[in-house]
């Protein structure tokens, strides 16, 4: 490619990616779940919302256990939204069903699953616009680097901030706010 068409294709991107949503708050993104239907995230107003790209092959897939425990430690607080996503090593390979399967069999996960996504890239799904664009969440801008990257929301729909895929669910970085 020549290094023109690489800057403007660049620049496409890095635009596309800033692209203010035409939303009023975060509460009104909706994302299917992981058996198709809709998840309005406006249910989960008053509560703070963790949502977390999550992978069943990774080597941060032991995370499930301390984002169920996390789950289970704060239900009246906090809901765990876990949203699969097949772009880092293609580490989430599987059908909605396999996905679900895994969760129940070796986590127990009773947090809600959403339908596998892309959470960056030309087809990033509106709910990542948002988490990652300054634009749309009036915090910072970010990148999702890898497979169970954080995203903390506080009770009114408003990042708090985002946390490394090395950061455990029930670190005191993420449970301080919750607390």
């Amino acid at each position: 490619m020549n290094p023109l068409r690489a800057f403007a294709s660049t620049l496409f991107k890095s635009h596309k990616m800033n692209t203010k949503l035409n939303i009023s708050s975060f509460y009104d993104l909706s994302i299917n779940a992981l058996d198709g239907q809709p998840i309005n995230l406006s249910d989960y107003q008053g509560k703070y919302i963790l949502i977390v790209n999550v992978a069943s092959k990774c080597g941060f897939t032991s995370q499930y256990k301390t984002l169920q425990r996390l789950q289970e430690e704060f239900s009246k607080d906090l809901v765990v939204l876990g949203v699969p996503c097949n772009q880092f090593g293609h580490q989430e390979p599987g059908t909605a069903e396999v996905i679900q399967s895994f969760c129940d069999l070796n986590f127990g996960i009773s947090f809600p699953l959403t339908e596998k996504i892309e959470v960056k890239g030309k087809n990033q799904h509106p709910l990542y616009s948002w988490l990652t664009s300054e634009i749309n969440n009036g915090v910072k801008d970010s990148s999702v680097k890898w497979n169970f990257q954080k995203y903390l929301i506080n009770r009114h729909g408003d990042l708090i901030d985002y946390f490394s895929s090395a950061t455990s669910p029930i670190s005191a970085k993420i449970t301080e706010h919750i607390s």
